[in-house]
């Protein structure tokens, strides 16, 4: 079959069923000479009239009919099949894989996540856990979610949480043992949880803010971890004091278990922020997730 068959058939089956070149030239957008010369060239070609014309009406022949009644419904046929293509596309449904720290997934990504992705059986994610400042493009991630102070200025950024500032703390028995510094460069002379940080494998150092002036403190001890939560543990059975975020610590603090030092210079952080390359078509799946995550509070 030649690719203006399909055109013609397709041309035939809209005449036949309107019975009229008038209403059918109207449904396709063409006028009545241009379709009526192309059923002339599908008769000519099949060897057989198809449609019997008067100047009131129009109706197919016994072939026309036979035609008409075999291929019309497998044009339906294919025509539902698209429809359901189409559908498909825009139902949400695939993989996101998002990279993040193990602070953004228990506070800010998962809770918001979980409320939603049970309507979305068709929806799967990824998350990919680390500390680490991941290149999403070349490690095939959707997106990434970061302190909005960290992300590439070529990347689209959306804002996924408000902003929150880390606090250094002890138990009151390390406290006790070696007192409480009270300028970040009396860090250097206690016993900190170090964090190692994954994509350049040193440690971060500490960054600290009063009154306009910055500074970054390389801190040292027995212990580093990768992980915030294990860090709690550590510095609530005294191996030093630790620089964690302050949602994850605040009963503790309440509780008395862990004291705050260096309040003063603990500054909030631009909150987290999930981002992906602006030259990426967003896919129903992604939408749903950015729709999820989106702050709609304060900042």
């Amino acid at each position: 079959m030649q690719r203006e068959d399909v055109k013609d058939l397709l041309w035939f089956l809209e005449v036949a069923k309107e019975q009229s070149f008038t209403k059918a030239a109207a449904n396709l957008g063409t006028s009545q000479s241009t379709l009526s010369h192309a059923i002339k060239q599908l008769e000519a070609r099949l060897g057989v009239r198809l449609l019997t014309r008067t100047t009131r009406s129009v109706a197919t022949t016994e072939a026309g009919e036979r035609l008409f009644r075999s291929i019309a419904p497998r044009f339906d046929g294919i025509e539902a099949d698209l429809t359901d293509l189409v559908a498909f596309r825009e139902k949400p449904s695939g993989t996101v894989r998002l990279t993040l720290s193990d602070h953004a997934l228990q506070t800010t990504v998962w809770p918001k996540l979980a409320r939603v992705l049970a309507g979305y059986a068709d929806l799967k994610v990824e998350l990919y856990a680390d500390n680490g400042m991941r290149n999403i493009v070349e490690e095939r991630f959707d997106a990434g979610v970061r302190l909005g102070e960290s992300v590439d200025k070529d990347m689209i950024a959306v804002r996924i949480g408000p902003d929150w500032r880390l606090r250094a703390v002890a138990s009151p028995k390390y406290l006790a043992a070696y007192g409480s510094p009270t300028t970040p460069q009396d860090l250097v002379g206690h016993v900190c949880i170090n964090t190692r940080q994954a994509t350049w494998g040193g440690f971060y150092a500490w960054e600290f803010e009063k009154d306009g002036r910055e500074l970054r403190v390389r801190v040292d001890g027995q212990l580093s971890f990768n992980s915030s939560i294990v860090q709690i543990d550590a510095a609530l059975n005294g191996y030093g004091i630790a620089y964690i975020p302050e949602d994850l610590v605040e009963e503790h603090i309440a509780a008395g278990k862990l004291q705050p030092v260096l309040d003063d210079w603990s500054q909030p952080f631009t909150g987290y922020h999930l981002y992906y390359p602006s030259r990426r078509q967003m896919s129903p799946a992604m939408a749903v997730v950015v729709d999820a995550l989106r702050h709609r509070g304060g900042a």
